[in-house]
């Protein structure tokens, strides 16, 4: 499946994911459900999450990174990662963690044979285009 349509169906049946990229590990943005600019500022600071996140993983040595999840009382950012890429998605307050964690990592599966260089990024208004 192409990025923009898998990330218009993800919108059409997550009622908690607010906004969705699809993004390069580097924080280039691949797709979205938000305009480019939009897309591109949050593919560029999950990427800088994950990089955090990564280097406490990396001091405590553990095992390579798979997720991460920042919270908020108004809303979380999370960051699905797999290979070169990864899914990010912000929800409101009190988002089905695991259900939200889910959807990006089937978001990921759907569109493992589009590869990252292949994809521009592209959507206004939540229309998904790629």
């Amino acid at each position: 499946m192409n990025p923009a349509e898998a990330i218009a169906e993800l919108k059409e049946l997550s009622t908690q994911i607010e906004a969705v990229v699809l993004a390069g590990r580097d924080g280039r943005a691949i797709a979205s459900s938000l305009a480019s600019d939009s897309a591109s500022r949050l593919a560029a600071d999950a990427a800088t999450l994950v990089a955090g996140a990564d280097d406490v993983r990396r001091d405590l040595g553990r095992d390579a990174l798979h997720q991460v999840q920042a919270a908020t009382p108004e809303g979380s950012v999370f960051v699905a990662l797999d290979g070169d890429r990864m899914a990010v998605a912000t929800t409101g307050g009190d988002p089905t963690v695991g259900l939200v964690f889910y959807d990006l990592k089937t978001l990921l599966r759907q569109t493992m044979d589009d590869p990252v260089d292949d994809v521009v990024s592209a959507a206004k208004d939540d229309d998904v285009e790629a």
